[in-house]
């Protein structure tokens, strides 16, 4: 199982970069996976996402799925309060 959490995102959806900065910011460790340029990451990213293109998508450390989430959902998820 990971125990970090994934986030599939591009660099030109805003969305992502809040996301990716707020769980900086709340030193939450992620790894980040480019859908703009791996058609493969693309496609598992709707595939998580129950077939919605929206990003980011964002995959917990115990399996749940996040998409699009606001940062009261990261931190509601993540049991943090929002920063």
């Amino acid at each position: 199982m990971n125990h970090q959490v994934l986030i599939y995102s591009a660099d030109w959806c805003g969305d992502c970069r809040r996301a990716k900065s707020w769980m900086r910011a709340n030193g939450v460790p992620f790894t980040e996976i480019d859908v703009e340029h791996d058609d493969a990451e693309r496609d598992r990213a709707v595939e998580l996402a129950g077939g919605r293109k929206n990003i980011p998508v964002v995959v917990l450390p115990g399996g749940d799925v996040l998409v699009e989430p606001t940062n009261a959902e990261l931190a509601n998820a993540l049991g943090l309060s929002v920063a």
